[in-house]
């Protein structure tokens, strides 16, 4: 067990405690919990790069505790009416399609390569930024309509891009025969 890797084990075991604190109005600890978490991801990342401690586990493990803990943090801002409930629903559906191709490539037996589209990677950056700014002004209660009014809207924008491109990529993945390949 790597230290990136146990550092990405500390995140997934921090996504109950930011939910517990969302739900119970501690929005400071969600907060800096969450900040936190984004930290650490950035740390084990360098880590894992910078002294060639890479391993197979991280590779499962690292994306794994980013959507468990953005996922968790919609849900239980939808609950709490933070965030609408449509992107909510939008943003776990997504998650659960990209999930569900994976793993329907997989039982055709033509595995579908993980590599993240730009837009998906724009798309959990905007998905961060909105958790961010909903929290921190939750916590540190002042007013953020405009810019969460913003971010829900690019949100919305970037996810729907994302599962139009991802489906494509996966229709055309699966209609490719193994001497197209």
């Amino acid at each position: 067990m790597s230290i990136p890797n146990l550092i990405t084990l500390v995140r997934i075991l921090l996504v109950p405690i930011v939910i517990w604190a969302i739900t119970a109005g501690e929005m400071r600890i969600a907060f800096v919990l969450f900040l936190a978490a984004g930290i650490s991801d950035a740390v084990d990342g360098f880590l894992a790069k910078r002294f060639e401690m890479t391993t197979e586990l991280g590779a499962y493990l690292d994306p794994l505790a980013d959507k468990a803990m953005l996922v968790s943090i919609y849900i239980a801002l939808g609950i709490i009416e933070a965030v609408p409930r449509w992107l909510v629903i939008l943003v776990v559906f997504r998650d659960i399609m990209i999930v569900s191709a994976v793993i329907l490539s997989w039982l055709v037996d033509k595995p579908l390569p993980l590599k993240p589209l730009l837009v998906s990677k724009l798309n959990t950056v905007a998905q961060i930024a909105l958790a961010c700014v909903v929290l921190a002004a939750l916590g540190f209660h002042f007013n953020a309509r405009i810019a969460v009014g913003a971010l829900i809207g690019l949100v919305a924008v970037l996810t729907l891009l994302s599962v139009i491109f991802y489906l494509a990529e996966w229709v055309r993945h699966i209609n490719t025969t193994d001497s197209d390949g």
